[in-house]
């Protein structure tokens, strides 16, 4: 008997499907020699400082540095009681220690995502239970029926795995010692109140760098102003075009009088064509996404995305079989992939509109083996979705039109240039130059419904005379840089703030970079949910809090691109093998140590300064609890008991998932009216399709656990 262990119910029943297992037990599937049970993620998580020491309980200066000698896991704890074991996760590992145990079970086999997350949750569970039975990794990049069973024919030994195991060890733990001892002493140095911390990372500060610097950029921007010179000829045959003077490849002059002085020496002057270049280009597709440029061509293209919520939706797409493995870096697909993406093609276009244009043919810019790091371009897999949510429906047309682009022709444009002289004009040394552009074959812009704008120029030939009816000189500034928006800040972090070329790709696979594809939709999340940025339409802008942090804190190594890249590409070179995970961990535990000491020796300065309203919880008591009788009243997260230290569980959350998919939050008097009444009514919700309606909401206590729900009623 084979026991698979996936990371998720939901890939699971994916690998139950394609195995053809219908029996479904508490926890697990069972059928044709196979047990196929899951994780929900991470199960484990790292011991809090205060299970090594008791004496870390409390923040005390003089704890810090604290490194453990040795990590250690326990089960993780419940999302909404931190000092509590999540029950479910508690429930889950008896289940896969129950299993592990059958004497009838000869062999373990992680099926957990393929990256260095996934190998730390598999690990993590097998290593907890201490199995001796031996392991092998299902490496999937899709969960297809075809793929699951070529993947189980070609498993690997999961001892083959351990670099892959050492640079997820070495990211979370070095992770842990940075975040848990800088994030510590820098609240007890800091920040006067309690009740926040200031939160310090490796990947936070140098991404709130990027957006510091880029606002003071903006803020120290002083406009120059510039004037052009525009020219309105007409030729033999009536018809009119535009030229911009242009000296020295300029066209762009400081000085308005000497414009001025052009204008009144062209004045009642004939011109002459003098030179006319046509030139015939082709406009290549944009490469294959993979998950920065989905997220940045989503975020940028459709209001109301942000690069978390792409990457949710690309995973559940990820995991209905519909599109391959999401978080990854590279743009291109593994040379191996060939007779799969042609049959996947033909499936996609079986009733395509312009499927008589489409052609599968085997290319570089598609199939590159230099150009893959680890996992292939997202592309769709062949099994084709039947319904889709609107936001799934999004993310998946992007990314199907953007393979399908790859097969179809190339887009084709005629660029002309025209060089106009004025005859007979002493001081005029310069030339007007007229640009047009004539889109000839559309292509693959059919696909990602681009339209081109032509800028026509009349039919004319080399020294054709034309009449000069008309000149402008007109006024400019230069202008500032644009702030930076969810899709240029991703492609900083990728490139570490080394800019590059589309097809130039090599930069991103050497690892070296801020962050992962898989981790900056959350740094970006997270640095808005700690109060460092914040958004205003599509743009990102620092916080005063933000700004103060940068400008004080003193470890400017972390916010250093150069120091976090190098961080980063040695976690990228412990999976090849080139960098010792222990030679690792060593230098960030050395930096953290020197850190510290460091921020206690500075200056007292104050960054952060909780008010009052922050600090404390209100002492109003909104009704009494339906679980214990108590008083319900309001943290600084949510609406919870009073009793809630011996025990008690009600909570009605500020940022309450199933409200904020309505794009609501709850409030004061909704909690109110819920004690009171056991319902609310709650006007102004948003569906799915951003339709807005009212409903009756109750939250009540689930059968099964101390937990409550919501329910929802359009009648009261």
């Amino acid at each position: 008997m084979r026991l698979i262990i996936a990371e998720k119910p939901s890939v699971a029943k994916n690998i139950a499907d394609a195995l053809k297992i219908k029996t479904k037990k508490d926890g697990y599937f069972e059928g044709n020699n196979y047990l196929i049970t899951w994780a929900f993620g991470h199960l484990l998580q790292l011991f809090d400082a205060k299970d090594y020491d008791s004496k870390m309980a409390s923040w005390k200066m003089d704890n810090f540095p604290f490194i453990p000698p040795k990590f250690q896991y326990k089960v993780k704890s419940s999302p909404r009681s931190k000092g509590r074991v999540d029950s479910g996760a508690y429930k889950q590992l008896k289940t896969i220690q129950s299993l592990i145990k059958r004497n009838d079970v000869d062999m373990i086999i992680s099926a957990c995502d393929y990256d260095r997350e996934g190998q730390l949750i598999g690990d993590s569970i097998i290593e907890y239970q201490k199995v001796k039975k031996p392991v092998y990794r299902l490496l999937l990049n899709e969960w297809t029926q075809a793929e699951v069973l070529q993947g189980i024919e070609k498993m690997k030994s999961n001892d083959e795995m351990k670099p892959l195991k050492d640079a997820g060890i070495s990211r979370q733990w070095a992770d842990w010692v940075i975040g848990i001892n800088l994030t510590s002493v820098a609240t007890l140095k800091y920040q006067k109140g309690k009740g926040k911390a200031l939160n310090i990372g490796r990947v936070l500060l140098p991404t709130l760098k990027i957006i510091y610097d880029r606002d003071k950029e903006i803020e120290q921007f002083k406009p120059e102003n510039y004037f052009k010179l525009t020219a309105t000829f007409q030729t033999t045959e009536g018809k009119d075009y535009q030229g911009s003077y242009t000296e020295n490849d300029q066209e762009k002059f400081k000085k308005k009088e000497n414009l001025e002085e052009i204008a009144k020496d062209i004045e009642n002057k004939e011109a002459m064509i003098v030179d006319k270049q046509i030139e015939r280009k082709k406009d290549f597709p944009p490469f294959l996404f993979n998950l920065s440029n989905l997220q940045g061509f989503i975020t940028s293209k459709y209001k109301g995305w942000t690069s978390d919520k792409v990457l949710k939706v690309a995973q559940t797409l990820y995991e209905k079989k519909f599109i391959t493995y999401p978080r990854t870096s590279s743009v291109a697909l593994e040379e191996s992939l060939v007779a799969k993406t042609a049959s996947v093609l033909k499936a996609l276009t079986e009733n395509f509109v312009y499927k008589d244009e489409v052609k599968f043919i085997k290319s570089k810019r598609v199939f590159n083996n230099a150009k893959v790091e680890s996992h292939s371009a997202i592309i769709p897999t062949y099994v084709l979705p039947n319904r889709l949510t609107m936001d799934e429906e999004t993310v998946y047309s992007a990314i199907k039109n953007r393979f399908i682009a790859q097969f179809m022709p190339i887009a084709e444009h005629e660029e002309t240039k025209l060089t106009t002289k004025i005859v007979d004009a002493e001081l005029v040394t310069g030339v007007f130059i007229s640009k047009g552009k004539v889109q000839l074959v559309e292509g693959w812009k059919k696909v990602e419904k681009i339209q081109s704008k032509d800028t026509l120029l009349p039919q004319v030939q080399v020294n054709d005379h034309v009449q000069l009816l008309e000149y402008e000189i007109s006024s400019h500034a230069t202008k500032p840089p644009k702030y930076h928006t969810e899709k240029t800040l991703l492609r900083v972090m990728e490139t570490c703030g080394k800019g590059y070329k589309e097809d130039d790709v090599e930069e991103v696979l050497t690892g070296f970079s801020i962050g992962t594809p898989a981790t900056r939709a959350d740094t970006m999340k997270k640095l808005k949910d700690v109060g460092y940025i914040t958004s205003e339409s599509r743009n990102l802008l620092c916080t005063d809090l933000g700004k103060k942090l940068v400008e004080t804190f003193p470890i400017k190594d972390l916010f250093d691109l150069e120091f976090t890249g190098r961080l980063e590409k040695s976690l990228a070179d412990i999976e090849k093998e080139q960098v010792n995970k222990d030679d690792f961990l060593r230098l960030v535990f050395s930096f953290t140590s020197k850190s510290v000491q460091t921020i206690k020796g500075d200056a007292d300065v104050t960054i952060n300064q909780l008010s009052t309203e922050q600090n404390s919880i209100t002492k109003e008591v909104l009704g009494k609890c339906p679980a214990c009788g108590n008083s319900i009243i309001e943290g600084v997260k949510g609406f919870g008991c009073s009793n809630w230290k011996q025990g008690c569980k009600f909570v009605v959350w500020k940022n309450d998932k199933f409200l904020g998919a309505m794009k609501k939050k709850a409030t004061k008097s909704m909690v109110k009216m819920l004690l009171k009444d056991n319902v609310a009514h709650v006007k102004g919700l948003t569906s799915k399709k951003g339709n807005k309606f009212d409903a009756y909401l109750r939250y009540e206590k689930n059968p099964a656990n101390d937990y409550y729900s919501w329910k929802m009623e359009f009648k009261k």
